[in-house]
Order: structure tokens, then sequence, then C-alpha cells
């Protein structure tokens, strides 16, 4: 069986070699040495991919918050559903994409808040691209008579605000709830009904 050092050295594979450091280590004890050695190459080689620790962490929350922009990005270019259903499809994939998050893996999710706290580019650029998702589908709603909103953008600023509660990881906690769910349906409820035009 070829050694790790065997298969060719790519970001994407310290990238997966990080998320396993920082799960078996946490954030506060894994080092690039950790990964380095994970992956059997010097630290150097990490350090030609990625020219600082801080920059693999970014790389690797990134990696992470991209993985759920991809279904609701989807949804968001749905060209047949209608604006209302959209946006209703939307709100759920991003808090079930969430919830799984913190469900299936609370370590690695718990090591992501972390992380979280220390990017604040990679998570303004990925809070943008969530914004950007709700434009276009209120925009759309806008267009075709279905919703109603003067400023399109503020607009989908505060329903990602509204909603906050069933996806900002500050809230994981209430995930567990029992009545989390009727809760989520009860606020999405009320937000799409105070879009229609």
């Amino acid at each position: 069986m070829p050694s790790a050092a065997a298969e060719p050295l790519t970001p994407e594979r310290i990238l997966e070699t990080t998320e396993e450091v920082l799960r078996r280590f946490g954030p506060t004890k894994a080092t690039v040495v950790d990964v380095a050695r994970a992956l059997g190459v010097s630290h150097g080689s990490v350090y030609r991919h990625f020219p600082s620790k801080a920059a693999l962490r970014e790389a690797v929350t990134d990696r992470w918050l991209a993985k759920s922009v991809v279904r609701l990005e989807e949804i968001a270019s749905a060209p047949a559903e209608p604006a209302p259903s959209k946006l209703e499809a939307w709100l759920e994939a991003l808090f079930e994409a969430k919830r799984h998050k913190a469900g299936d893996d609370p370590e690695l999710f718990a090591t992501y808040t972390v992380l979280l706290a220390e990017s604040s580019e990679v998570v303004d650029h990925h809070l943008n691209e969530l914004i950007g998702q709700l434009t276009r589908i209120i925009s759309e709603g806008v267009a075709d008579g279905t919703l109603a909103a003067r400023d399109v953008p503020a607009t989908a600023r505060a329903v990602f605000d509204a909603t906050g509660r069933f996806h900002d990881p500050q809230y994981a906690a209430d995930w567990l709830s029992p009545t989390i769910l009727a809760e989520f349906e009860a606020v999405t409820s009320l937000v799409i009904r105070g879009l229609r035009a």
C-alpha cells in the first residue's frame, strides 16, 4: 500500500487532512506540523500551498462554509419554482445544512465556530453570498408579482436576520429542542406571508 506521502500533495488533500487534525486536536492545539505529520510531509511542503497557519485555517473554514452554499445555489437558481416556494425551500435547506453540521459532527462544528471568529473576511464573504442568493429570490418574486419589497437588498438582509436563530451557530444548542421545527415553520411562514404581494 503506498504511503500518504506517495500521493500528490494538493491543496484539497491538505484541507481534508487539516479537517481531520482539527477534529482530533481542536483549534487551539492543532498545528501546521500536525497537519504535515498526518500527511507524511515536511511542514514546509504545507506552507508552499498555504503561506501561513492563518491562511490554512481560513481556507479550511471557507471550504467548510462553501459546502452548504452549493445546495442553496441550486434552489436559488431553479428556473420554474415560484419565488415564495423557492424562498421557503431555501430557508429550510439552510436550516437543515446547519443542523446537520452541528449534529453529525459536534466536535468539528465546535472547532469551526472558533475558526469562524478568526476568519472575519471569510465569514463576511459567505454571508454576502447567502444574502445575495436571497436577494435574487426576492427580486424574482417582485418581478413576477408574487412578493412585495420596496428595497430588495434590505429586505433580503432583514429575512436573513429574522431567521438567524435557525442558521447562526451561536444558536446551535436551540436546534436540539423538540419544538424547533415547529418554531422554524412558524417564523418562515410569518416571513413569507409578510412578503407576499
